[in-house]
C-alpha cells in the first residue's frame, strides 16, 4: 500500500553521527521517511516491539506518530505501526506536559487534543532520533525524552524554571483516552491513585485497515517530583476530587477528550512517566512496567535498546572506503527499518490460548512479501520462524493465513493470498525453527480451494470462476463468499503466482500430484493476455507497444481497462479497494503486464522475444510509467535479467538509489509500509534481489567495494561479496566475470545456500555491458523455456498451451507437466553453485 508523492526536497535529518566508525548505528537515521508521506514511525523501539514512544503531530500524513513537516505535537504516546497508508495507526493513550497552569487553575490548562495542539510547537532542530531513543523540544521549554522495553516506555520530561508565561513550574502531565485516528469507541475508563498518581485505564477503538475493533489497557507511573494533586478531565474541564471515570464516545462522530492527569510541587528536576499497555489487563500492563522497568532508569532502558540494535544489525558489514557517507547512512537506515515491524504481541493475545508465538502489525503482506520478509530470512531467521508459526496458528484459529493483520484484527485483502509467497519463501530456502509444515501447507492449500465468506479480509474470492475458466472475472457471479468485485486482473495475476509456490511447497514434500495441479493453474495468468490490445497516452500518442492484459468477462468476452489507468501519470483514477475501483490493485495493466514471476521466459516470448521486452521495460521506467514509492515495482527493476541484460538491472538500481531514495525526512518516494521500501534499499545496495517465493537472488554489483553476510544460525558462516575494480563514482557497474569460491560463474543469479554456507562471490567490474550473465543457460529458472536468444539454443516453449486462446488446467496437455519437471527437478540452475 502507497500514497503517490513528489520528488523529495531536502531538509533537516536531526540525526547525529558517533565517533567509533565500527559502530554501524552512526549510519542509522531513523527520520528518513518522517515527511513527505513516508509515515515512518522514527521513535523509540526495540526490533520487533510493541512499545514504540514518539511524539504525535496532527499532520494529515501521522500514520507512524511524528512528522518533521511543521505540525504541532498533540502528545507523546508509546503504541505505533511504521510507514503504513490507511489510517493512522494506534498511537493509544498519549501523555501531554505543561510547565505549569496559568494561575495554578487547571481548568486554564488545555486538555483536548484539538487545543492543546497549541501548545505542542517545536523546531526540527531540537529533534535528536537515533535507535531506541527519541527526543523533542517543545517551544514551550520542555524537552521531552523517550525510551523502550519491549511493552513499556520511559518518557522523560524536563522543565524550565519558569513557564511560558511567567509563573514558576508547577508541572502537569495529562493522559488522554484516545488515539491517533480519534477511534474510540464508548466505554472508555480511566482511574488514578490520589497517593501514587498511578493512572490506569482501558477504552475500545478501531484498527487502521480492517475489520473489527480492539480493547487496550494501560498502566502508568511518575518519578522524580512529589504529587501535589491529580484527578481526571472530560472534554475541557477538570476535578481533583474525581478520581475514577468511564466515559462515552458522544454523538457528534469525535470521541469527547477524557482522561487524567497528576500535577507536580516542584520541575526543578526531570520527571519520568513510565507507561505500559496491555491487550490482556490493566493489571498485566502493571506487570509489564515493574518487571521490565523496576527503577525508572531512563539512561539505562536506553542503553539497553541501543544494545538490542547494535546487536541486531551487526550480522551486516560493508566497506566503506571512498563511499559518500550518505550511501552507508542510506543502506543502514534501510536495514534498520525493516525490523520495525511486525511486531512480537507474544502472550498479547486475547483471542485464543496457544503456546505458539504471536506477531501482529503484518501491515500488509501485499507490501511485505516482496523484499522485506526475504531481507529478514537471510539476516534473522529465528524471528522469521517465529512469524511463520504465528501465521500458521492464526490459520489454526481464524481459518485462514492473513493476508494483512493488525491490532489483533483481520486487515483487509489488497490481491491474492500471498501469505502463501511468504509460507512458500521460507519452506525452500530451508527455514526451521519448529515449524508445523503440515499445518502450513494445508493453510495454503485450502487458501486455493476454499472461499470464505467474508473474502475482503482472507483467502481468496472467485474460487468457482478459477477453477473452471481459469481467471477472476470482471464482474464476477460469486454467490459463496463477499469482497470487493474489481482487480480481477491483479488478483488473476497474483493467484496464478501464489498457486505456483503452493506448486514449489508441494514437490518440496513429495506431492507430486498437488505440484502438476497447482503448476498447471499458475499458468492461468496467460487467458487475460490479449494479444492485440494496444495502449495509447490520452493525448492519442502510441505507446509503440501490442499484448496486454484485459479484463475478461464470465462468458469469455473482453472488457477493457486503459493499460496506463492507474500509472505514474494517472492523476484522475482510483486505484484503491473502493466499490468503483478497477481491476488492477495500486498499479496500472502497464506494470502488472510484468508480473509472471515463475515464467518470464513465456512472458518474454509473448512480448515478442528479448529484445522486444527490454524494450518495453525501458518504456516502462523510462516513461515514469511505473512509481517506485509501490511494491509493484520492485522486481521490474531487476527483470532484465530474464532478459539476459543483467547490466541493465545494475544501471536501473542506481538510477533509482538514491535519486528517489535519499537520506533526509523527505527522502522516500512513497509509504515505507513496514520496511518494505527500506528492504529494498538494503538488498539493491547489497547486490543481491530476490524473486520472492523462489530460491533465487539475481546478481547485480554491490554500491561497496565488498559485503559480509554472516549467517546468524552459523556465524563460522560468513557470505562474501568482493568488487575489482570498484569505483565509488559508480562509472564501473557492469559485472565482466565472476567467481564463486574462486571458481568461474556466470549465472546471473545464485541461491540461498550462499547465504547458509558462507560463500564468496567475486565480481570483476568494468564501464560497459559484458557478455556475462546473458546466455541462455546462464538465466533464472522459469517454468516456460527461453526462446529468441541468439547467443544459445533453447527449444520451443510454446507446446502445452493449446491452440486456443485460453489456458487452464483443462487444457493444459502433457508439455505443460513436462515443464514442471523442467522447472521442479532439483538440480535445475543449482549445480554449479
Amino acid at each position: 500500500m502507497a500514497i503517490r508523492f513528489a520528488l523529495p526536497l531536502l531538509i533537516f535529518t536531526g540525526s547525529s553521527l558517533a565517533q567509533d566508525p565500527s559502530d554501524i548505528l552512526q549510519y542509522v537515521d531513523p527520520l528518513i521517511g518522517a515527511s513527505n508521506g513516508g509515515n515512518v514511525f522514527p521513535g523509540a523501539s526495540l526490533p520487533y516491539g510493541m512499545a514504540k514512544a514518539v511524539a504525535d503531530t496532527n499532520s494529515t500524513s501521522n500514520q507512524g506518530g511524528f512528522t518533521l513537516d511543521g505540525s504541532p505535537v498533540t502528545g507523546f504516546s508509546m503504541m505505533h505501526d511504521s510507514g503504513t497508508g490507511g489510517s493512522p495507526s494506534l498511537g493509544n493513550f498519549a501523555l501531554f506536559p505543561y510547565t505549569s497552569c496559568p494561575g495554578g487553575d487547571i481548568n486554564r490548562c488545555a486538555f483536548p487534543k484539538k487545543t492543546r495542539a497549541n501548545f505542542g510547537a517545536f523546531d526540527n532542530t531540537s529533534v535528536s532520533a537515533k535507535p531506541g531513543t527519541f527526543g523533542i523540544t517543545l517551544k514551550t521549554g520542555i524537552r521531552a525524552q523517550m525510551t523502550v522495553a519491549q511493552h513499556s516506555a520511559l518518557f522523560r520530561f524536563t522543565f524550565p524554571e519558569t513557564s511560558t508565561i511567567g509563573e514558576a513550574a508547577q508541572p502537569l502531565i495529562l493522559q488522554d483516552l484516545t488515539d491517533l485516528s480519534n477511534s474510540r469507541q464508548d466505554n472508555g475508563t480511566v482511574s488514578i491513585d490520589e497517593n501514587t498518581g498511578r493512572i490506569t485505564g482501558s477504552a475500545r477503538f478501531l484498527p487502521s485497515f480492517g475489520q473489527g475493533n480492539y480493547v487496550l489497557y494501560f498502566c502508568t507511573d511518575f518519578s522524580g517530583a512529589e504529587i501535589f494533586d491529580n484527578g481526571i478531565f472530560a472534554d475541557s474541564r477538570a476535578s481533583t476530587s474525581v478520581k475514577n471515570m468511564t466515559i462515552s464516545r458522544s454523538i457528534n462522530g469525535y470521541p469527547l477528550p477524557g482522561g487524567a492527569f497528576v500535577r507536580f510541587k516542584s520541575g526543578a528536576k526531570p520527571i519520568v512517566a513510565r507507561t505500559a499497555t496491555s491487550f490482556i489487563s490493566v493489571e498485566q500492563a502493571c506487570r509489564h512496567a515493574e518487571s521490565e522497568i523496576p527503577d525508572f532508569d531512563f539512561d539505562r532502558i536506553s542503553q539497553a535498546a541501543t544494545d538490542q540494535w547494535r546487536a541486531k544489525m551487526s550480522g551486516i558489514k560493508v566497506s566503506t572506503k571512498g563511499v559518500d557517507e550518505s550511501l552507508v547512512t542510506n543502506f543502514y537506515s534501510g536495514i534498520y527499518r525493516t525490523y520495525i515491524n511486525p511486531q512480537n504481541y507474544t502472550g498479547e493475545n486475547p483471542l485464543w490460548s496457544s503456546g505458539e508465538p504471536y506477531f501482529d502489525s503484518f501491515y500488509c503482506i501485499w507490501d511485505l512479501f516482496r523484499s522485506q520478509i526475504p531481507f529478514l530470512i537471510i539476516n534473522d531467521p529465528n524471528t522469521v520462524a517465529q512469524m511463520i508459526r504465528s501465521l500458521i496458528d492464526t490459520y489454526r484459529h481464524v481459518g485462514w493465513l492473513p493476508d494483512c493483520r493488525m491490532s489483533l484484527n483481520k486487515g483487509y485483502t489488497q490481491g491474492g493470498s500471498n501469505a502463501d509467497v511468504v509460507l512458500a519463501d521460507a519452506y525452500i530456502k530451508g527455514l526451521e525453527g519448529d515449524i508445523n509444515w503440515e499445518d502450513g501447507y494445508a493453510a495454503v492449500v485450502k487458501d486455493a480451494e476454499v472461499e470464505p465468506f467474508d473474502w475482503c479480509c482472507q483467502g481468496r474470492g472467485g474460487l468457482d470462476s478459477w477453477h473452471t475458466v481459469g481467471y477472476i472475472p470482471v464482474q464476477d457471479f460469486d454467490w459463496k463468499g463477499f469482497g470487493t468485485l474489481t482487480r480481477s486482473i491483479s488478483r488473476t495475476l497474483e493467484y496464478a503466482y501464489n498457486d505456483f509456490c503452493i506448486a514449489e511447497m508441494a514437490k518440496a514434500s513429495g506431492r507430486t500430484t498437488d505440484a502438476e495441479k497447482y503448476t498447471l493453474s499458475s499458468g492461468n495468468w496467460r487467458n487475460l493476455y490479449k494479444e492485440n490490445q494496444t495502449s495509447f497516452w490520452w493525448n492519442g500518442t502510441d505507446t509503440g507497444f501490442t499484448g496486454f492484459f484485459e479484463p475478461r468477462y464470465l462468458n469469455g468476452t473482453w472488457g477493457y481497462q486503459n493499460p496506463l489507468n492507474c500509472s505514474n501519470h494517472d492523476n484522475f483514477s482510483v486505484c484503491s479497494l473502493q466499490n468503483n475501483g478497477p481491476e488492477t490493485f495500486e498499479s496500472s495493466i502497464w506494470e502488472y503486464g510484468f508480473y509472471v514471476p515463475h515464467d518470464q521466459a513465456t512472458l518474454i516470448t509473448l512480448y515478442g522475444g528479448p529484445d522486444r521486452f527490454v524494450d518495453r521495460l525501458n518504456y516502462l521506467h523510462d516513461q515514469n510509467i511505473t512509481y517506485i514509492g509501490n511494491e509493484p515495482s520492485f522486481l521490474t527493476v531487476f527483470q532484465y535479467h530474464y532478459a539476459g541484460r543483467p547490466a541493465l538491472s545494475a544501471k536501473r538500481a542506481h538510477y533509482y538509489i538514491p535519486e528517489f531514495f535519499r537520506t533526509t525526512p523527505d527522502g522516500l518516494p512513497g509509504n515505507d509500509d513496514s520496511g518494505a521500501m527500506g528492504s529494498f534499499v538494503a538488498f539493491s545496495m547489497m547486490g543481491l534481489f530476490p524473486n520472492p517465493g523462489q530460491n533465487v537472488y539475481l546478481i547485480t554489483p554491490p554500491f561497496f567495494e565488498s559485503v559480509n553476510i554472516t549467517n546468524p544460525l552459523d556465524p563460522s558462516k560468513v557470505a562474501r561479496i568482493r568488487n575489482v575494480n570498484f569505483d565509488p563514482t559508480y562509472k564501473n557497474i557492469y559485472i565482466q566475470n565472476a567467481t564463486l569460491d574462486g571458481v568461474r560463474f556466470t549465472k546471473n543469479w545464485i541461491d540461498h545456500r550462499f547465504f547458509t554456507e558462507g560463500k564468496e562471490l567475486v565480481l570483476t567490474l568494468g564501464e560497459k555491458e559484458s557478455e556475462w550473465g546473458t546466455k541462455v543457460e546462464d538465466l533464472p529458472p522459469s517454468l516456460g523455456e527461453y526462446e529468441g536468444f541468439g547467443n544459445s539454443s533453447s527449444s520451443s516453449s510454446s507446446s502445452g498451451y493449446g491452440s486456443g486462446s485460453t489456458w487452464n488446467s483443462s487444457t493444459a496437455g502433457t508439455g505443460g507437466a513436462k515443464r514442471i519437471r523442467g522447472w521442479l527437478r532439483e538440480d535445475v540452475g543449482l549445480g554449479s553453485i
